[in-house]
């Protein structure tokens, strides 16, 4: 692991503080919602690499400054490297983003997310794998890559997958937003703290100078609250959800709704109709065989299969939706993309099978993950 070494990264987008045995991370691109850059991927995969091993560092917090913790990474540098036919560097940065999710997810020590704000897509995926992630009543969770051309990635086929009943489904192919207490209802949050306590919550976990996950839960206990989801929130809705969202197809998904649309007026399912139909039809198709897929693999096996799918969205040999769902919604913000296939119907299980498949070009190899030792029973679980 040696390897990704930082040399002349700006270290500046992720301030580090060290409080005796605890590492403070903040993620610092305010004007960019610390939306994460290639230096910040670097940058935090080398300091968890060297935490891993190192036994004066028995705690690590994350959170981001401002009004978000994190809206996701910067995929508008990788749109301007593939408009320059240079598919590689993208990829470069999804490989080195997949790996520090991966060892996020099977960390040596806890890991402690402060969800502060928004939470989208790449943000997600440095906060969902960890031990503990703190929501607040500020918090805002999102993955909305089928609106972008994408698909759920940095590991989501493998925790959306895990939501209770088809939930999981749900957020991932609508890009539906989840507020705090919905992010602890459905399991997204280990806990729920309001955000004017999230300073004592931090001294509180400096202070104790302790590793064991047991003492840091009841150190978050002290401070958490249970939120009261709201009336009108989706998880109430989870027997629609499982209805809807547990058929085969996307066309079955979406004809179960509108038959759900047609037994009486309700706003929530013709918004979901309509967030679907405004996505990417191939974007739809290959997340949820992703998530589906993702239900029965553990944490590496998705983040591998994850990665040939994004390097076959990069080369854009199926479908160039992701340059064109970039362009509309966060270059020229005319939210009007114009998706290639058109509709579900001319997305042929064919063209889905080459997302899955490996890349043919012989300087291309499979996400190779750095081999782990001695890791805690949650860890374990998640391989």
């Amino acid at each position: 692991m040696a390897s990704f070494n930082s040399t002349g990264v700006d270290e500046d987008q992720v301030l580090v503080e060290e409080k005796r045995s605890v590492r403070l991370l903040t993620l610092n691109r305010t004007k960019q919602l610390n939306a994460l850059s290639f230096k910040m991927v670097s940058r935090l995969l080398e300091l968890f690499v060297s935490y891993d091993t190192d036994p004066s560092v028995k705690l690590v917090v994350v959170k981001g400054k401002g009004r978000a913790f994190c809206a996701g990474g910067d995929v508008s540098a990788v749109v301007h490297d593939l408009k320059r036919g240079d598919w590689r560097k993208g990829a470069y940065f999804f490989q080195k983003e997949f790996i520090l999710n991966y060892l996020m997810a099977t960390f040596s020590k806890p890991q402690v997310s402060l969800l502060n704000g928004i939470v989208m897509g790449g943000g997600a995926g440095v906060s969902i794998h960890g031990r503990f992630r703190v929501a607040t009543e500020k918090s805002v969770f999102a993955m909305p890559e089928t609106a972008l051309g994408l698909f759920p990635d940095v590991g989501a086929s493998y925790y959306l997958s895990r939501l209770p009943g088809f939930f999981g489904e749900y957020v991932g192919l609508t890009g539906a937003r989840l507020d705090g207490a919905e992010m602890l209802a459905c399991g997204l949050a280990t806990h729920f703290v309001v955000s004017e306590k999230l300073k004592d919550l931090e001294e509180a976990l400096c202070r104790a100078d302790t590793s064991p996950p047991c003492n840091i839960s009841e150190i978050i206990d002290k401070f958490t609250q249970r939120p009261i989801l709201k009336e009108r929130s989706a998880y109430h809705r989870l027997d629609v959800i499982d209805k809807c969202f547990s058929r085969r197809t996307v066309e079955d998904i979406l004809a179960a709704l509108e038959e759900e649309a047609l037994k009486k007026k309700d706003d929530w399912v013709t918004s979901t109709i309509q967030a679907l139909k405004k996505a990417s039809p191939t974007s739809l198709k290959i997340s949820l065989r992703s998530i589906r897929e993702g239900r029965l693999q553990g944490i590496g096996q998705c983040l591998i299969r994850e990665y040939r799918m994004v390097c076959h969205v990069l080369r854009g040999e199926v479908s160039k939706d992701f340059v064109e769902g970039c362009r509309a919604i966060l270059l020229d913000k005319d939210h009007n993309p114009k998706w290639e296939p058109s509709n579900l119907g001319l997305v042929t299980d064919a063209m889905v099978e080459r997302y899955f498949s490996r890349i043919e070009d012989e300087d291309w190899e499979d996400l190779k993950l750095p081999a782990r030792s001695n890791l805690p029973a949650s860890a374990i679980s998640k391989l």
